[in-house]
């Protein structure tokens, strides 16, 4: 199988010791478009945002592989040259379960993904009451995803999460993330830290695994902005809410303008220019791009423009 090109340039910036990988959360096309308009080197698919966007549901493992694969596949084929790093929660079953996901992710272009130790019906990270399987499952688990990936003969990532600190504490949680890369996996994951002093020791105690950072605005771990999180030695920094914050508030104004005026005010830009409006949005998703390709086959679809 032909290797993945985001897989192949995550790994090219994890091997790079100057470079660290900051993403933001999108959960669907157009926060995803919007973040690759942006520039980012890569981008991260939320579980979460995941669920909000397409059940209207909690972070409670309700989602199904389907739902996410099929959402990290769509946002990993807008541009197959930017890595997108995917939550799979805890592989949605056992080993056998996992090793398919494993299969679909890779299938769908997925450059990394991340499995965790708490039990199938699991929760946020930053949520109270989290479960766990034992280090055996978990680590069977990420054997399973090692297998499946180098039967499909592919360079994905895996990154090993733990959520055990919240009731195991750091040695055991460390113990864990060691046991998963010597399971397979390529990078650790020390979910739900609350000091920084946890937040630097893991990526010492780690070392020489790259660790990876979750910011959650309102969760449990300390805020850190991309430089502080360098200094610590982090290689990739998440910040998994982004979209689903800015559809949130951005959704719950527009509405309440609406319900209670009866019409939503255009915006301007600097220069006079209304933002944000229908063909912002369309020429975001790729409007333009459409019509010259359609042109450049003999189409004459767009030929009058769009």
């Amino acid at each position: 199988m032909a290797q993945l090109k985001g897989a192949a340039q995550l790994r090219k910036y994890l091997a790079d010791p100057d470079k660290i990988v900051v993403c933001p959360g999108v959960h669907d096309g157009l926060t995803a478009r919007m973040a690759l308009n942006v520039g980012f080197d890569a981008l991260y698919m939320t579980g979460a945002g995941t669920a909000a966007s397409r059940l209207g549901q909690p972070d409670l493992g309700l989602t199904t592989v389907d739902d996410m694969a099929t959402n990290a596949g769509m946002i990993a084929g807008l541009d197959r040259n930017v890595p997108v790093i995917a939550d799979a929660d805890t592989g949605f079953g056992g080993p056998l379960m996992v090793a398919r996901t494993t299969e679909k992710y890779i299938l769908q272009g997925v450059a990394a993904f991340h499995i965790e130790d708490q039990v199938t019906t699991k929760r946020c990270g930053h949520l109270r009451g989290k479960e766990l399987v034992d280090v055996n499952t978990y680590c069977a688990r990420i054997r399973a995803a090692a297998a499946a990936r180098k039967e499909m003969g592919s360079d994905i990532m895996i990154i090993a999460r733990t959520d055990s600190l919240q009731s195991l504490g750091y040695e055991e949680a460390v113990r864990r993330l060691k046991a998963a890369v010597e399971a397979g996996a390529d990078v650790a994951f020390l979910e739900g830290m609350t000091t920084k002093e946890d937040m630097a020791n893991v990526v010492k105690d780690m070392a020489p695994t790259p660790c990876f950072l979750n910011m959650v605005s309102g969760g449990v771990t300390p805020l850190v902005n991309a430089d502080e999180a360098k200094r610590m030695g982090y290689k990739i920094v998440i910040w998994p809410l982004a979209g689903m914050t800015a559809v949130y508030l951005g959704m719950r104004d527009f509405c309440r303008e609406l319900k209670s005026t009866g019409e939503i005010k255009e915006r301007y830009t600097e220069d006079g220019k209304i933002d944000g409006g229908v063909g912002d949005c369309f020429e975001l998703c790729g409007l333009s791009k459409c019509g010259e390709f359609d042109q450049m086959v003999g189409g004459t679809s767009f030929a009058k423009g769009a």
